[in-house]
């Protein structure tokens, strides 16, 4: 049988599965719980168990990939919600995607922080078919419940900017998903137990270990963190700033724009955008950001020659003017800093990393040992000679394999 026949066998018992799934999935209730934060949700779609085998033989054979595909046993269904939550202390309904298992359970769950997204139709509630996110989705039929919120700026909030690497935005938007997502496992009588996995990766990364400290932090006894697995985060972002200032070329420079278009649509920064980039990039980087381009396309209208693209001011005049002292505050207030970590964590991160330098795991890992904590907690995991795109999948199935022997012991 021809791919093109197998593709189009999955489409069709996809698409009356669907349909049976949306009346009979899963039990009537007599009364609803009370909702807090799930605000609503939707059906995208339904497989079984032999659907989601053939899918990742459709994949390529990535290691650890059998690994997964042999825990395939449940069918699952994944919805996209909409759930409340803050913005600066303003209420706002955000989105994101869920794959729930088939099955009794109860399920323990992952939240996978998504990485640098500038395009609208890419977040996962908008998308869910896009590669990456089925993978995820797949997972579910392992036997976990998979959370990935839009962040603020995607899917339900596509009309405001996203406050991209601001701690305040990006840890209420995490939580209060997962507080959605349990309550839509008692919504639709799905057995979801205590047990929280994190992971994530690039700003993905960053994120997952800002929501492991916040956790750790305030919430231990509303959430039971088992594992933690953030990989190749930018997790000091003055580290990372200097290192890109650093170099003659910079192949990535719409994520520098990104940091400085929602650093002054927060009013986080008090330094203007032509104080930081050379015409004609300040007037590009204020419109760019608009969720219509990708960041390819970003980095088209940007020049990838540092000097060319920052003024030399501020390339000379790091953490000594004045004029700049706030953007150095705000990346050191949106950077973390090792604390008193109780939750098994490995850093992974690929040592050919490009984008985002490896020393940046390698000195937060320092910092918490430094402080106390034993190689029994945390960990670092260097990928070997991977490119920073290229490390995403590998650090995924690494998490996904330690999270199932965290289970298992």
């Amino acid at each position: 049988m021809n791919l093109y026949k197998i593709l189009f066998k999955v489409l069709i018992v996809t698409f009356v599965f669907s349909i049976s799934a949306c009346h009979n999935l899963f039990k009537d209730k007599d009364e609803d719980p009370e909702l807090e934060y799930l605000v609503s949700y939707k059906l995208e779609r339904s497989y079984l168990p032999d659907m989601v085998e053939s899918f990742f033989k459709l994949v390529p054979a990535y290691e650890g990939m059998a690994e997964i595909t042999e825990r395939v046993k449940n069918g699952l269904v994944v919805y996209s919600i909409n759930y409340k939550t803050t913005f600066e202390g303003t209420p706002i309904v955000a989105s994101g995607l869920v794959s729930v298992p088939m099955g009794e359970g109860p399920f323990p769950m992952i939240s996978y922080q998504n990485g640098t997204n500038t395009l609208h139709v890419n977040a996962p509630s908008v998308n869910p078919d896009r590669i990456f996110y089925r993978l995820l989705e797949a997972v579910a039929s392992t036997g976990f419940v998979v959370a990935m919120p839009d962040y603020l700026g995607f899917g339900s909030t596509d009309n405001m900017f996203h406050p991209y690497l601001h701690k305040n935005s990006t840890v209420p938007v995490v939580l209060d998903m997962l507080r959605a997502v349990k309550e839509l496992g008692q919504l639709r009588g799905v057995a979801i137990n205590d047990d929280l996995f994190l992971t994530g990766y690039s700003m993905g990364g960053w994120a997952t270990l800002q929501v492991q400290k916040e956790i750790e932090t305030n919430h231990s006894n509303e959430f039971k963190l088992k594992a933690s697995a953030p990989s190749a985060g930018p997790y000091d972002l003055n580290f990372v700033n200097n290192f890109i200032l650093n170099q003659e070329s910079y192949s990535n420079p719409y994520f520098l724009g990104f940091v400085f278009d929602s650093y002054s649509n927060l009013n986080a920064i008090s330094t203007s955008l032509d104080q930081v980039f050379n015409p004609p990039y300040d007037s590009l980087v204020a419109v760019l950001y608009d969720g219509t381009l990708s960041g390819e396309q970003i980095n088209s209208y940007l020049t990838t020659n540092i000097t060319e693209l920052i003024t030399e001011e501020f390339l000379n005049n790091q953490g000594a003017d004045t004029a700049f002292s706030s953007v150095y505050d705000a990346l050191e207030a949106n950077s973390i800093e090792a604390w008193n970590i109780k939750t098994p964590t490995i850093l992974i991160h690929s040592n050919g990393d490009e984008l985002v330098p490896f020393q940046v795991s390698q000195k937060i890992y320092q910092e918490f040992i430094s402080i106390g904590a034993g190689n029994e907690t945390v960990r670092i995991l260097p990928l070997q000679d991977l490119s920073h795109v290229d490390g995403i999948i590998p650090a995924g199935l690494f998490s996904i394999q330690w999270f199932y022997e965290i289970l298992e012991e």
